[in-house]
């Protein structure tokens, strides 16, 4: 029988990717089935009734108290872990304290504003129902707004970005993970080079693949700005895109423009694409996913983000799956479907594409056009977007904790129909530290025993975690590694032509 014990740390704030690692080094205990540490807001308290981490109906907490929730398999266990989570945000906080910091810290947006009155853009990353809150508050400041927390009101999305838009000032987000101003990565973003290209992106990782292979091809990135995954919605209308495409129109320092979503709405295509024929600029257009779209003369339609990446750098040709070897001798009673485990959705997203336009069936649970739901995969090639909110909800990204694919991965390895496994590994700013080196030890040597794996590294040699070292400890662990994203999907499909005999 299972015990769930859970203690309330009154006015205590840290952030959520401290949080999630210390939840998780805390469910990695002997003894525990399952922990939680999270700001006790009532989707918060929601989440963990859910997970049968809280035995009662509700607890005395608030959106600014922290919840420490564990279920374990003995009383003992339970209060072992919860002391070992309180131990350890004692410790992090200590690490993080007045004596690093060298003195006061604000905990608030005017006391933030005091201490940095020139700042013109405010961060916002709290629990979801308080970030329309402080986002008003900073737009009255007069200040730009990154919302980088998820669970917003769509309503409050549309009202902030409506008076954002009549204030002449930018809301990224929510939900925005992803941005660089002026050469400096903001939450999820790599250290790329400065350049002439700028980026207008409603996917964190889109905005990632793109900037990173521009990069390392040689390029740069003026400033590449997110609007958050909604923003294209027929609801949002665009708001942030326009006005995030007037910003990178105005800049001098910029020459090209790429824009990058999933499919927008039809009336907001028609938005877009009156805005970039009055431009002066040439713009890259990749709307993963979408159909054939009329654009004007000055914009050039990129299917997948590697071809966003070839058109903005000038119609230069990356290396390409040809560039890696896959054993195709490996035939030991594997079948011949490919199994997709992504951190990134977009990434997840032009994988799918690119199978579609193989002919190639395949399920997913966040399809594109041409793909099939997940609940009719059938003989379909099945590719998971991990970081989709129902394998998040109250866990850890798997670009922060690549452990939350250990799952998935082991029942991959277990299903004697996948010949493929095809993966994507993100670093940079806020991703774990090691990514590659934590699936080298879950391979654990038994690559030739195991599906073919293939994988692409979004990231650049500038980030800490550095992108060559990571794709040479994935080569040394058995990993077949494409040079970006597309290239893996299209290693997969090769790989399983062999594997048919055609």
């Amino acid at each position: 029988m299972s015990i769930s014990l859970h203690r309330v740390r009154t006015g205590f704030f840290l952030d959520s990717v401290a949080l999630m690692r210390i939840s998780r080094a805390v469910a990695d205990s002997d003894g525990v089935e399952d922990a939680a540490l999270m700001m006790g807001s009532p989707t918060n308290q929601r989440l963990m009734l859910d997970a049968g981490l809280l035995s009662g109906e509700g607890i005395d907490a608030s959106g600014g108290d922290l919840v420490i929730a564990v279920r374990a398999r003995s009383g003992a266990a339970a209060e072992q872990a919860l002391e070992a989570a309180e131990y350890a945000l004692d410790a992090d906080r200590g690490s993080r304290g007045q004596q690093k910091t060298g003195g006061w810290r604000p905990r608030d947006l005017r006391g933030a504003s005091q201490v940095l009155p020139v700042a013109n853009l405010v961060l916002i990353s709290v629990p979801g129902s308080y970030a329309a809150a402080e986002a008003r508050k900073a737009l009255a400041s007069g200040r730009h707004v990154m919302i980088f927390s998820d669970n917003v009101a769509l309503a409050d999305e549309v009202a902030l970005k409506r008076q954002a838009r009549d204030l002449g000032l930018l809301v990224m987000g929510p939900d925005c993970g992803t941005a660089i101003i002026d050469g400096v990565p903001l939450a999820f973003a790599n250290r790329v080079s400065r350049g002439e290209i700028g980026i207008v992106g409603a996917s964190g990782t889109g905005i990632q693949e793109v900037s990173s292979l521009l990069s390392e091809a040689g390029g740069g990135v003026s400033h590449a700005l997110g609007v958050g995954g909604r923003d294209l919605s027929e609801a949002v209308g665009g708001i942030s895109t326009l006005m995030a495409m007037e910003v990178l129109e105005a800049d001098p320092g910029t020459r090209h423009i790429v824009l990058i979503s999933k499919p927008p709405a039809g009336d907001v295509v028609a938005r877009i694409t009156a805005k970039i024929a009055a431009s002066a600029k040439s713009y890259t257009v990749c709307f993963v996913g979408a159909d054939s779209i009329p654009l004007p003369h000055n914009a050039t339609l990129a299917r997948t983000l590697k071809a966003a990446a070839e058109h903005a750098l000038g119609g230069v040709s990356l290396a390409g799956p040809e560039a890696v070897r896959v054993e195709t001798h490996r035939t030991n009673a594997r079948g011949s479907r490919v199994r997709g485990l992504f951190a990134g959705g977009t990434l997840a997203a032009e994988a799918q594409v690119v199978f579609t336009e193989a002919g190639e069936a395949v399920a997913s649970n966040a399809p594109v056009p041409g793909a099939r739901e997940l609940g009719r995969a059938d003989d379909a090639h099945v590719l998971l977007d991990l970081g989709d909110d129902e394998y998040t909800r109250g866990r850890p990204h798997p670009m922060i904790d690549p452990a939350v694919r250990d799952a998935p991965l082991a029942e991959a390895f277990a299903d004697a129909g996948v010949g493929v496994i095809l993966l994507d590994i993100v670093i940079g700013q806020g991703a774990a530290e090691d990514p590659a080196g934590h699936l080298a030890n879950c391979l654990n040597g038994r690559a030739e025993q195991l599906p073919v794996i293939v994988c692409s590294v979004t990231g650049t040699r500038g980030d800490r975690q550095d992108r060559s070292q990571q794709i040479a400890t994935l080569r040394e662990a058995g990993v077949v590694v494409a040079p970006s994203n597309a290239d893996a999907a299209a290693l997969a499909l090769e790989w399983i032509g062999s594997r048919r005999g055609g």
